[in-house]
């Protein structure tokens, strides 16, 4: 689902709230939260009517980094729900300083900049595969008042993604809108029976998108890096 109007603009009735930059993180033994206010904090003032963005960053399961971004939590847990195998008994690694908060597992790392705006980093080792930036994250009200939660996560020149379950058109998905949402469509269509929320890149990651409920991915269609 677009969002924006080219890259600065958004679509008519479209309303975005993005981090501003990290205010405070709660570390524990297994992964951190984030708290990240949607505007800078310059005084007291600035911290009336100011909507937080709450990322939560764990590990489900060894050399697999988990990110949960909430802006309104509590309520009902959403049903139906994936059955995911974890592990809560394998090694996590956290470190916290004045610069930047970090979680390793295995080979794979999350580390989230504190200062200076939005920036998380996802290395492999000491490889970056992908980054999630200022323009990144985004909790969208739509102009029919409908709530929307965004993540784009950088890819690099010549990356390519494939996945995202069954599917009628080119195997590489760069270029394309993909709407995960099981539908009788017939074949040789956007539509189809199998839709998967988990994508495989040439620069050696996976995503899996945990919600069960409608997700849109837009593969370099709407933001080409």
């Amino acid at each position: 689902m677009k969002f924006t109007d080219g890259y600065w603009q958004l679509r008519p009735g479209v309303s975005v709230l993005r981090p501003g930059t990290v205010e405070s993180i709660e570390p524990d033994e297994r992964g951190f939260t984030v708290f990240a206010p949607t505007g800078q904090i310059t005084g007291r003032g600035d911290t009336l009517n100011r909507p937080v963005v709450t990322v939560r960053f764990f590990s489900p399961a060894p050399g697999v980094v988990g990110v949960t971004i909430a802006h309104h939590t509590g309520g009902l847990p959403r049903e139906p729900h994936f059955g995911l195998t974890t592990d809560d008994a394998h090694p996590v690694t956290v470190d916290v300083t004045g610069l930047s908060a970090s979680l390793t597992t295995g080979d794979l790392t999350a580390r989230v900049a504190l200062v200076d705006g939005w920036r998380v980093e996802f290395l492999h080792g000491d490889r970056l595969v992908t980054a999630s930036t200022g323009r990144s994250i985004g909790v969208v009200t739509d102009a029919e008042g409908r709530r929307h939660v965004h993540e784009r996560l950088a890819l690099g020149v010549g990356e390519t993604v494939y996945g995202l379950g069954e599917r009628f058109g080119p195997f590489v998905k760069n270029g394309q809108t993909v709407d995960i949402w099981n539908a009788d469509g017939g074949t040789a269509s956007e539509q189809a029976y199998k839709n998967v929320p988990f994508y495989l890149s040439s620069a050696g990651y996976g995503v899996f998108v945990d919600h069960p409920e409608h997700v849109s991915f837009e593969v370099g269609s709407e933001v080409v890096t």
